[in-house]
C-alpha cells in the first residue's frame, strides 16, 4: 500500500496556536534530511506536538505508548468532553488502525483520514515513539518543550524547532531510501481499519510502556477469555519446540524466524510435518521437502511460515509466475555499473540506486519502477490491471498482474545490463545477485516455493531437482559450486484451484518428504480465527456465515464450478463488508459470491441454493 501525502500532510489547514497568528508557513531552516530545502509549518504536526507536551506537564489529557514494535495513543479529541481518537500503528508494515471513540456511551464509528475528514492528528500522535528515535527530532523537540512549559518566552526559537520537526517528520515518511525512514500506510482513500470493541474488551493493545499521559481506554480492562477451538495447540508448546539441534544466529536471521499472531489456530499438518523433520534429522533419508496443496485461502503459505516457528528457521519465499525461469531461482550475473556505461546517464543513475539498495535483483527493481507488489494485486488486480496497462480488465487475475510486472522488470533488467558501445573491451567487472532461493538453500533456512504449478516451461523446476535431494548440489552462474546445508527445509505451496495451475512434474513430487492436501479449516476454527481477524463479535452470525461458505465450496466442487475461489480471504472480506453496510445478504454477492464465480448463472444458483437459505434480503419498507 503507497503513502498518501496529502492526506497525511494537509498544508492547507489553518495552524494552531501559537502559530496561529503567522501569516507565512515558511520557515528558513531545513531539516538534515531536507537538503537545506526551506520547512514547511504543518497543522497535524503541530497539534500532535503540543498535545505531547501537554501529556508530559499534566496539562492535558489523552497518552501515546509502545507495544514491542507498535505504538499506541490515546488523542483527545475536540469533538465532545468523552470523545477520544484511537490509534494503533504498526512500525514494521507501517499499517495504520483507528477509531473515533465516545468514552461514555462507548460507541466506536470509523476514522477517515481526509482533508474534508480527519486531520491525523492522533495519527502522529501514535508515530512519536519513532520519530523520536531520531537525534535531531529528540533535540528539537526536547527544545520546543522547554518553550512550550514556560509560555514561549523566545517565539522565534519555538517557530524554528517546530519548523525543523515538522521538516524532518514530512522528509522521513515521504522518502523510503532515508536511514530514518517511518513506514506509514495510508492511501488516498483515507480508509483506516477500526480498532474494534472486541480488540479493546481483550487487552489486545494493552501498552507495556509509556511514553507521555495516562491511558483511559487501551488499558483499562484486562485480557478477556479467549474462546478455543475444540482442538488447540498453545503456541508456546509449538514455537521453537522442534529445532533441529542448538543454533546460533545472527540478529538478522533471528528477525527472519516468523512470529505467530495470536489468532492463529496451529494446523494438525503443520505439527506433523515439524515432528517427521525434528525425528528425523541426523538420518542417511531426512525429510526436508514438503509439498501442501489446497484451494486458495486454505492457509497454505501461513502454514509455511508455523512451520519455520516450530522448526525455529528463519523463512523465506520465491512466487513464480508463467515466465520464471532457472536463472530466476538461482541468481544472474551483472556488469559492475562502475566498471563499464550504459551510454546512458539516466539507466546508469539507476544502477547506482539499486547498489545502493543492495543488488539488482527482482524486489528492488519493482520497487524502483514503482510496480505494485504481490499484496496489491491480490487485494485489487483489476485496479493494479489497470493501473499498469491503462486499459480496464474486471476480470484480471493476480497472475495476469505478476506477468506484466515481470515483463517490465525483465526490459528493465535488461536495459541496465547493456553496455555502451564506446566502453573498452577490458577490464569489466561483474556481479552476482544470490536469490534468496539460494541463499535459503545455502544457510540451512525455510524457503517456501509458492504457485511453481504456474511456470510455463515444464524443465524449470526439474532442473532444480538435485538441490532437493538430501546432498544436492548446484553450479552457480559464477562457477561456484552450492551444496545444499543439511537443515534447508523446502516447502511447496501450490493451489489446485487456480486457472492456469499446471499439474506438479511427477519428478518433483517424488522427491517430496510428505505431501499433505490442505482443506479449510473446520467450521469451529474458522469461527475464532474469523474473529480473532475481524474483530467481529456476533458468534451466532459469523458461524452462519461460516457454514454458507462451507456450502458453497462444496457446491462448486460438486457442480464443477473452478473459475473462482470461495475460502477463508472471502470469508474475513464479507465479514468486514457487513460491517459496514449491516446487510450480510447485500455483502456476499460482492465479497464471497462474485469471487466464486464469474458465470452469471452459476451466481444465480449459488444465490437461491446457498445465501437465501439462511440469509434472506433484507426487505426495506416504502416510506408512506
Amino acid at each position: 500500500m503507497s503513502t498518501s501525502m496529502n492526506n497525511l500532510f494537509n498544508y492547507a489547514r489553518s495552524l494552531p496556536s501559537p502559530f496561529d497568528t503567522l501569516t507565512n508557513k515558511r520557515v528558513k531552516v531545513s531539516s538534515k534530511y531536507g537538503n537545506g530545502t526551506e520547512s514547511t509549518l504543518c497543522a497535524t504536526v503541530i497539534k500532535a506536538v503540543n498535545a505531547v507536551c501537554a501529556m508530559q506537564n499534566g496539562s492535558g489529557l489523552g497518552a501515546v505508548g509502545t507495544i514491542d514494535d507498535r505504538s499506541v495513543a490515546e488523542y483527545k479529541s475536540s469533538m465532545g468532553p468523552d470523545a477520544y481518537h484511537l490509534v494503533v500503528y504498526d512500525s514494521n508494515t507501517g499499517s495504520v488502525m483507528a477509531s473515533i471513540y465516545d468514552a461514555c456511551t462507548e460507541v466506536i464509528e470509523s476514522y477517515t483520514l481526509l482533508p474534508s475528514k480527519m486531520d491525523g492528528a492522533a495519527v502522529f500522535l501514535a508515530l512519536m515513539p519513532f520519530l523520536m528515535l531520531d537525534d535531531e527530532f529528540k533535540e528539537k523537540y526536547e527544545d520546543y518543550y522547554d518553550e512550550y512549559t514556560k509560555g514561549f518566552p523566545d517565539f522565534k526559537k519555538a517557530t524554528e524547532s517546530m519548523a525543523y520537526l515538522c521538516d524532518n517528520t514530512y522528509r522521513r515518511i515521504k522518502d523510503d531510501a532515508c536511514a530514518a525512514h517511518v513506514k506509514v500506510a495510508v492511501d488516498k482513500s483515507g480508509n483506516l481499519l477500526r480498532v474494534s470493541e472486541a480488540q479493546l474488551d481483550s487487552g489486545a493493545f494493552t501498552p507495556t510502556s509509556v511514553l507521555a499521559g495516562e491511558f483511559r481506554i487501551f488499558a483499562k480492562t484486562g485480557p478477556s477469555v479467549i474462546k478455543k477451538a475444540n482442538t488447540f495447540i498453545e503456541h508456546k508448546d509449538f514455537v521453537g519446540q522442534y529445532a533441529f539441534h542448538k543454533r546460533a544466529f545472527s540478529a538478522l536471521e533471528e528477525k527472519l524466524i516468523p512470529k505467530l499472531p495470536e489468532w492463529y489456530v496451529i494446523p494438525e499438518e503443520v505439527v506433523d510435518i515439524c515432528r517427521h523433520a525434528q525425528i528425523t534429522t541426523g538420518r542417511s533419508t531426512q525429510m526436508r521437502n514438503f509439498l501442501l496443496r489446497g484451494p486458495a485461502g486454505t492457509g497454505k503459505t501461513m502454514g509455511a511460515k508455523a512451520i519455520a516457528a516450530g522448526l525455529h528457521l528463519p523463512y523465506m519465499k520465491y512466487t513464480c509466475s508463467a515466465g520464471t525461469e532457472i536463472f530466476d531461482f538461482i541468481g544472474q550475473i551483472f556488469p559492475d555499473s562502475d566498471s563499464t556505461s550504459t551510454g546512458s546517464a539516466q539507466l546508469d543513475l539507476e544502477r547506482e540506486q539499486l547498489k545502493a539498495m543492495g543488488g539488482m535483483n527482482c524486489a528492488n527493481v519493482m520497487k524502483l519502477l514503482g510496480l505494485p507488489d504481490l499484496e496489491d494485486m491480490d487485494y485489487d488486480p483489476a485496479g493494479v490491471y489497470q493501473a499498469l496497462t491503462g486499459m480496464e480488465n474486471p476480470e484480471a487475475t493476480s497472475q495476469e498482474c505478476m506477468s506484466i510486472v515481470m515483463e517490465k522488470v525483465t526490459e528493465k533488467v535488461k536495459a541496465l545490463s547493456k553496455r555502451s558501445e564506446d566502453a573498452k573491451s577490458g577490464g569489466q567487472s561483474f556481479t552476482y545477485v544470490e536469490t534468496d532461493f539460494i541463499k535459503a538453500l545455502k544457510n540451512g533456512y525455510l524457503i517456501e516455493l509458492q504457485e511453481p504449478t504456474t511456470i510455463v516451461q515444464p524443465g524449470v523446476l526439474v532442473g532444480l531437482n538435485s538441490l532437493l535431494e538430501q546432498e544436492g548440489s548446484i553450479t552457480l552462474p559464477t562457477g561456484e559450486i552450492i551444496e545444499r546445508h543439511p537443515d534447508t527445509v523446502v516447502v511447496v505451496t501450490t493451489n489446485v484451484s487456480y486457472e492456469g495451475c499446471r499439474g506438479l512434474n511427477q519428478s518433483v513430487v517424488d522427491r517430496m518428504s510428505l505431501v499433505r492436501d490442505i482443506e479449510l479449516p473446520s467450521p469451529e476454527v474458522m469461527v475464532e480465527r474469523a474473529m480473532s481477524v475481524t474483530g467481529a463479535t456476533d458468534e451466532y452470525q459469523v458461524s452462519q456465515m461460516v457454514q454458507v461458505v462451507n456450502d458453497m465450496a462444496d457446491y462448486c466442487r460438486k457442480n464443477s464450478i473452478t473459475d473462482g475461489a470461495v475460502g477463508m480471504r472471502s470469508l474475513l472480506d464479507w465479514i468486514v463488508s457487513t460491517e459496514i453496510t449491516g446487510d450480510p445478504y447485500r455483502s456476499a454477492l460482492y465479497t464471497v459470491i462474485s469471487k466464486a464465480t464469474s458465470d452469471e448463472n452459476d451466481r444465480e444458483a449459488l444465490i437461491s441454493a446457498v445465501l437465501e437459505p439462511i440469509f434472506s434480503p433484507i426487505r426495506r419498507k416504502k416510506a408512506s
